[in-house]
């Protein structure tokens, strides 16, 4: 996959969601339909700083562009559209 966000974007990896609490308890699929706000930054634009790439990141609910590449969805998300870097 080639692809360099331009500008202050970053593309995003969404994380997978868990489907066991720590304690042990198996979520149902039906009960977590909302797509998870964290993701790990697969490319930087240009004009981006203090992230990088493999930075593990949470960002606004509905915020970013979804796209489609190599049969792997990703998101396009500005800089300012994200809210911390998650260590």
């Amino acid at each position: 996959m080639k692809f360099q966000p331009l500008g202050k974007r970053v593309l995003i990896e969404r994380e997978e969601e868990t489907k066991k609490t720590a304690s042990g308890i198996i979520i149902p699929d039906n009960a977590s339909k909302e797509k998870p706000s964290t993701g790990k930054i697969v490319a930087v634009g240009s004009e981006c700083e203090g992230v990088k790439n493999g930075d593990t990141v949470a960002f606004a609910k509905y915020a970013g562009s979804e796209i489609s590449l190599d049969d792997k969805k990703f998101l396009i998300l500005n800089l300012e559209d994200v809210l911390g870097i998650i260590k």
